[in-house]
């Protein structure tokens, strides 16, 4: 189904029951709602679960511009008033992570609890010339140009080995992200910078890494897990960026448990 907010067509699956708690699930850069099929088949006998995909993603509209992680969750917070559902537990990954701290920085009242899966709190200075470089690559040659390196940082050889077509499954995901959609969001990332803000966050926080998560490391995580109070850290060994499709069977068991416990 799709929602129309703040300008724009959010594309969405709404699965569960109706009076279950509310799971939303906030997808990486470049991929879309689908990447969370094994979270969502194991928590839809009793949770609300709600995937949807970010502006410039998927189904949902591409606008030409800049984005901003504020627009970004502004769009999260528009869509479930358009759905007239209150607080949620919000599971991000990577760009969905970044998401995920804004909104409970900016609407903390949306949120019950908070997983933040292989992302970060700030993108250091440095990083500008690499934003820079993917934006004017995808400009100039499209998004088949993002795939090799993109799928090397998020799986490691042995899963890719082992399950080509998830891999495969995939690069199909980030051939079909909107040029205008992946730079507004390179440009919403490159500005993240809430390592000294996140202290407020006062939400129970599960955060999840993959042991060789290259693009946002363990480092990173454990900064967050220090700024959170109370928040709890979980390293998946061997998993690379996304954690929750190689590793799936333990990255489940740990949201599972970590949900169950909110309840």
């Amino acid at each position: 189904m799709q929602v129309s907010v703040n300008g724009i067509d959010v594309n969405l699956v709404i699965e569960g029951p109706e009076d279950g708690p509310v799971v939303v699930f906030s997808h990486s850069l470049m991929a879309n709602l689908s990447m969370w099929d094994a979270q969502a088949a194991v928590l839809t006998d009793r949770y609300r679960v709600l995937r949807y995909d970010t502006r410039g993603h998927g189904g949902s509209t591409a606008r030409a511009g800049a984005y901003s992680l504020d627009m970004l969750s502004d769009d999260v917070e528009a869509m479930l008033d358009a759905l007239d559902m209150g607080s949620v537990h919000f599971v991000g990954l990577s760009m969905g992570g970044m998401i995920g701290q804004t909104l409970a920085l900016r609407a903390p009242q949306r949120l019950q609890s908070l997983v933040l899966c292989d992302t970060s709190s700030r993108m250091p200075p440095e990083s500008g010339p690499m934003w820079k470089e993917r934006i004017e690559t995808a400009q100039n040659e499209g998004m088949a140009a993002q795939a090799p390196s993109t799928l090397e940082r998020w799986f490691s050889p042995k899963f890719a080995a082992a399950q080509p077509a998830e891999v495969e499954r995939v690069r199909q995901m980030i051939l079909a992200t909107e040029v205008f959609g992946f730079v507004g969001c390179c440009h919403a990332i490159s500005q993240l910078d809430l390592t000294e803000q996140i202290s407020a966050i006062q939400k129970p926080t599960l955060i999840i890494v993959g042991s060789d998560d290259e693009g946002t490391p363990v480092a990173a995580h454990e900064v967050i897990r220090d700024q959170i109070a109370g928040s709890e850290l979980l390293v998946i060994e061997g998993a690379r960026h996304l954690s929750n499709m190689e590793s799936a069977g333990e990255f489940n068991d740990a949201l599972v448990a970590f949900l169950d416990r909110q309840a």
